[in-house]
């Protein structure tokens, strides 16, 4: 009987643990043009318009974002001045270090820990944790952030946000530089 279960949980757990394998890597747009380079694009004044969607779809939240960067050699500081379609403001700095092979780390004072990127051709993948506040309490979220550059002007952004494997809602911007 207990051979029976371990085989049957066997069954309807690998289908799930393969798909979670299945998804594509940042490597898979290698050869995606035009090439996006992080701390090239992500130089100077940037304007980003955003929504969030629960995971029913719906959408909860609109916003925009300024965003004033910079970069001295491999260090860079992405300021970000949110404004949401409520009215309520909020801020976030990144600051990131450039390492060798197109990957990055990055902090700011509401991610949890380092975040951790890698860009390839005209993607960059991104994943961290992000302290994030709801009705008066803070809930630690992660985030798969992917970032696609369209042209030199314009990069799209979708993130999916997810606890304990659980997808929450997804986050997509349209970035565009001044």
């Amino acid at each position: 009987m207990t051979t029976r279960r371990h085989v049957l949980c066997a069954l309807i757990a690998g289908p799930a643990v393969l798909a979670g394998c299945a998804g594509p890597k940042v490597v898979d747009y290698a050869e995606q043009r035009p090439r996006l380079e992080l701390d090239r694009y992500f130089n100077g004044r940037i304007r980003a318009h955003g929504i969030f969607q629960k995971r029913s779809g719906e959408v909860a939240r609109r916003f925009t974002v300024i965003m004033d960067c910079r970069w001295e050699g491999n260090q860079g500081v992405l300021d970000e001045a949110f404004t949401y379609s409520d009215g309520t403001k909020q801020r976030r700095v990144w600051h990131l270090t450039k390492l060798d092979g197109g990957r990055y780390v990055g902090r700011a004072d509401d991610v949890v820990g380092e975040a951790r990127g890698q860009e390839s051709g005209n993607a960059f993948r991104w994943n961290y944790t992000l302290r994030l506040p709801v009705d008066g309490k803070e809930y630690e979220v992660q985030f798969d952030d992917w970032m696609f550059l369209v042209d030199e002007q314009v990069m799209l952004n979708r993130a999916t946000m997810s606890k304990f494997g659980i997808t929450l809602g997804e986050v997509l911007l349209s970035f565009t530089k001044e």
